[in-house]
């Protein structure tokens, strides 16, 4: 048994017995979870990792030969459940967690099984784009319509709540009725209601209140639930926040101020799910300055959750949530343990149920909180809430409208680009094992030597050995692993005899590339192959090195 408890305290329990594998198996792999488990913080990532296990183990199960332990585990094993996976963004992301999780025992740490559990897996092709600048605009003016009016309604309400509670109203008028309604609507999240004789309860001043929907009734004071998805939408647009960010959100806090009147400045809490180990939070200032400014948004948030979070608080002292909206109806059981539970009548966050009907309700393709993310974040051109590396790979390169916008520069800019690559990158392909048509070289197997960009005057490729790793026809497989590596090493090691800018002429382009394919093939892989360097390769490296050999 295996326990993993998330931030908010809530366990979950994994019963390894429950897999179809050998007993010793269940235990390792219960060891290998429990080690990983111990910087998670969501159990929606211990969901995920137990579902992709409990696959694995059904893999395993219907082999011939199914291993007792993890140490019987071999490559041939490891590359069928590649083979079954890797043409997948969800296979990609099963071989992800299963590798990890393997790596944790350390019998799976050397060998020809960790070289196979290192090989690189390609990166997932993005699900989501980002919105072009028309399906953008359809979608933030849906979300401004519809939480604006929300504003302007719980605004008025309060207006006239703050006036009956201060004595301002004229007593038996009908605002003076209205504020008493609103008064015990505040206070416990309802209007009066009156039980009918089959023990139903309806409205009690539905015409003074103009009707019995929840915007005529509950809604006067607390946002419902549409409303507080198109705010989660309007802010994700505006700062490029998770949906996930949005569930346990603290009240933004006022910053201290230099006497500045004229604005405030907002201090943010962002949760970084990914963190770990406790540090799960950072924090942005975001200035209100006026009616364009980002932090307006944040002002009439606050405003339209006033009434929600004094109730809360009131209900569950210490409760302060921004994003609180009043439930339509009471949850049965609490089944999300990563989300806050409600505070009956209160809901907190934005689910993912929640924002699918949104878009649907609002005619709309699609939930929208990712597609509105990346778009926020692609056009920043900067990163938001993750690294330099993740902004480029995952956001930016991938997405189709960065690639349109980026073709009239990517053409004007197309030779001296290329020259670049052939400089610094790999720029062939790495591959699991040789092809018999393919001619050996002395760094790499050569496709086709005829279609060679260093074609040589009498036919062939003019290119010496290494500079065949920057063509397009090398293949390389893991028997050039323990070749190539050496190389590496030993170019590395005549930066301490040569002068430097003797070095960056002669080596630099060829010792990027050996990194740039160390990269791809795996760093574990590559430090590996190391412990297999044959003569032949020692005497192959120094006849490249001295310039020797002629191609």
């Amino acid at each position: 048994m295996v326990t993993v408890t998330n931030k908010a305290g809530y366990e979950k329990k994994y019963d390894f017995a429950e897999l179809s594998v050998a007993e010793p198996m269940q235990r390792s792999l219960a060891r290998a979870f429990a080690a990983r488990s111990r910087n998670w913080n969501s159990l929606r990532t211990a969901h995920n990792n137990w579902s992709k296990l409990v696959l694995f183990a059904g893999f395993l199960s219907g082999l011939d030969s199914p291993p007792e332990d993890l140490n019987g585990l071999t490559v041939s094993m490891l590359q069928s459940w590649r083979d079954e996976n890797i043409g997948t963004n969800n296979g990609k992301a099963k071989l992800g967690v299963i590798r990890r999780l393997l790596q944790q025992d350390a019998r799976l740490a050397v060998g020809p099984v960790a070289e196979e559990l290192a090989r690189r897996i390609p990166r997932s092709t993005p699900s989501k784009q980002s919105y072009g600048e028309a399906e953008r605009d359809q979608v933030v003016l849906t979300a401004q319509r519809q939480f604006r009016s929300a504003w302007l309604r719980i605004s008025e309400n309060t207006r006239l709540l703050d006036r009956w509670r201060a004595g301002d109203v004229t007593e038996g008028s009908r605002e003076w009725k209205m504020g008493r309604i609103l008064d015990q609507l505040a206070r416990t999240g309802d209007v009066p209601r009156t039980r009918y004789p089959r023990g139903q309860y309806g409205v009690t001043h539905y015409v003074l209140l103009g009707g019995r929907a929840p915007e005529k009734t509950w809604g006067r004071l607390f946002l419902i639930p549409a409303e507080l998805t198109a705010l989660a939408v309007l802010l994700t647009d505006r700062f490029g926040w998770n949906l996930s960010q949005y569930d346990r959100m603290p009240v933004p806090t006022t910053a201290p101020s230099s006497g500045e009147r004229a604005s405030v400045t907002y201090q943010v809490q962002i949760e970084k799910h990914r963190a770990g180990q406790g540090r799960w939070f950072s924090t942005e200032n975001i200035t209100d300055s006026g009616a364009d400014s980002p932090g307006r948004l944040i002002t009439q948030a606050r405003e339209a959750t006033v009434h929600g979070r004094a109730l809360a608080n009131h209900l569950k002292p210490g409760m302060d949530l921004l994003m609180v909206a009043r439930a339509y109806q009471r949850e049965k059981k609490h089944t999300d343990l990563d989300r806050p539970a409600q505070i009956w009548p209160l809901t907190f966050g934005v689910s993912d149920r929640m924002s699918k009907a949104w878009a649907r309700n609002n005619g709309l393709s699609g939930a929208p909180f990712q597609r509105t993310r990346r778009t926020t974040t692609t056009g920043q051109g900067r990163p938001l809430q993750h690294t330099q590396g993740t902004h480029e790979s995952v956001y930016v390169l991938p997405d189709k409208h960065v690639q349109r916008a980026s073709r009239d520069v990517f053409a004007d800019g197309a030779s001296e680009a290329r020259e670049e690559a052939r400089a610094s990158v790999f720029g062939g392909k790495v591959t699991d094992k040789p092809d018999p048509e393919h001619q050996e070289t002395a760094t790499v197997d050569c496709e086709d030597e005829e279609s060679s960009p260093w074609p040589a005057p009498a036919g062939g490729c003019g290119a010496d050995f290494l500079l065949c790793l920057a063509c397009p026809n090398a293949h390389v497989h893991p028997g050039h692993h323990p070749r190539l590596a050496h190389l590496h090493q030993q170019i590395l090691s005549l930066r301490s005899v040569m002068d430097d800018r003797m070095f960056r002429e002669r080596w630099n382009a060829h010792l990027l590339r050996l990194e740039d394919l160390r990269e791809k093939v795996g760093l574990a892989a590559w430090a590996a192959a190391l412990a297999r360097v044959s003569n032949t390769d020692r005497t192959l490296v120094r006849l490249l090195l001295k310039e020797d050999l002629a191609p």
